[in-house]
């Protein structure tokens, strides 16, 4: 079996990993894999020893010309389907050109942000299979009018592998500037308006009075860097609050955090949810899109309202008051996501997709079959 995939993202993050990880998987069972990107995608990379990347230009939505783009390297390359991984146009203008060719195309949606129905009900009669990352990007697109016949839900997946590791509390508090006795919230997010910063920052107005060992590392980058900044200052906030940048160290420091907040507004899944809880972190979060599925309410974590800051106030104050509901719900963050939410069940439904897909154009594959 031959996969074109289009993965549209210029940054490596929680897609574009979830992309790696299926192109490894699928190169494990053997499959051909063959990747395009833009040019300057840091994606290439990384899916350089798992498939065969071929940089194109890359332009959005008004970018009706990749359709020919697309067409002339699925007549080259003739892959057995494709598999779009993004949107920013590689969805519509690569279903085209996957149609124009006659090859079987399937979509991963990762976001549970709403169309115009006008527009799902044409974009989503281009694809043979559309695969939600969640139950709950899979029920939005269902109420847009897609038919369950052409839906399916593979989860996001993680290599808990690096998350696993002990921590060294020691060097994280150095790192940090952190002192000895302090109780530290974290939040993993792009820094842009659906992730839900701002509610996080009302919040801790009214936990800091009584909290004054606490601190809050603010990780990721984004457009919105100065204006939260600028919000915390306001707020007095600037000496708990550290903003921290993107780093790609993570699996050091994950494990050494108290509490995830993720006060999302939309969120498809939420890898960070699932880093956090592999590295044995509680997470207090927004019951929304597909985070329900990746935090057990009450179990590894608590989930409130999405813009209910009192109730995030709540939640945060509980964790924050007992440690020992800390260490009890990050033990079992922990093993639900090693049962849940492994690679390889994540590699095995796509792959399942692609079977059922060609099965259904009569271009059966043993999806067993290895080599």
């Amino acid at each position: 079996m031959k996969i074109l995939h289009v993965e549209g993202g210029r940054h490596y993050y929680g897609g574009a990993r979830q992309v790696v990880y299926l192109l490894e998987g699928l190169r494990q069972r053997g499959v051909e894999n063959v990747l395009v990107c833009a040019p300057d995608a840091e994606i290439a990379a990384h899916a350089a020893a798992h498939a065969r990347v071929v940089p194109t230009r890359l332009c959005g939505d008004l970018d009706a010309a990749f359709t020919l783009r697309m067409l002339r390297l699925l007549r080259a390359e003739r892959p057995d389907l494709v598999h779009l991984h993004s949107r920013r146009g590689v969805d519509t203008w690569g279903a085209i050109a996957a149609r124009l060719a006659g090859i079987p195309c399937v979509l991963s949606r990762r976001v549970d942000n709403r169309e115009r129905w006008w527009i799902a009900a044409a974009k989503y009669r281009l694809f043979d299979r559309v695969i939600a990352i969640s139950d709950g990007i899979r029920e939005v697109l269902f109420e847009e009018g897609v038919t369950m016949q052409r839906l399916r839900t593979v989860r996001s997946a993680l290599d808990a592998r690096p998350w696993l590791e002990p921590v060294d509390r020691a060097a994280f508090r150095q790192e940090f500037g952190l002192t000895g006795d302090a109780v530290v919230i974290g939040i993993v997010a792009q820094l842009i308006r659906r992730k839900g910063h701002r509610y996080l920052l009302d919040a801790l107005q009214d936990l800091a009075p009584a909290h004054p060992e606490m601190r809050v590392l603010v990780f990721g980058q984004g457009p919105l860097r100065a204006e939260l900044e600028a919000r915390a200052a306001r707020s007095g906030l600037g000496p708990i609050v550290y903003f921290v940048g993107f780093r790609d160290d993570l699996t050091r420091w994950m494990g050494a955090l108290d509490i995830l907040a993720h006060p999302a507004d939309r969120e498809g899944l939420g890898i960070a949810l699932l880093q956090a809880q592999a590295a044995g972190v509680p997470v207090v979060a927004t019951r929304v899109g597909g985070i329900p599925e990746a935090v057990q309410d009450g179990v590894t974590g608590t989930l409130v309202p999405v813009g209910d800051v009192p109730a995030l106030t709540v939640a945060l104050r509980r964790l924050l008051d007992d440690r020992e509901l800390r260490l009890r719900m990050g033990q079992a963050a922990r093993q639900r996501v090693l049962e849940h939410f492994s690679v390889d069940t994540m590699v095995d439904g796509n792959l399942a997709v692609y079977e059922e897909v060609l099965q259904a154009r009569g271009r059966g594959y043993d999806a067993t079959r290895t080599t």
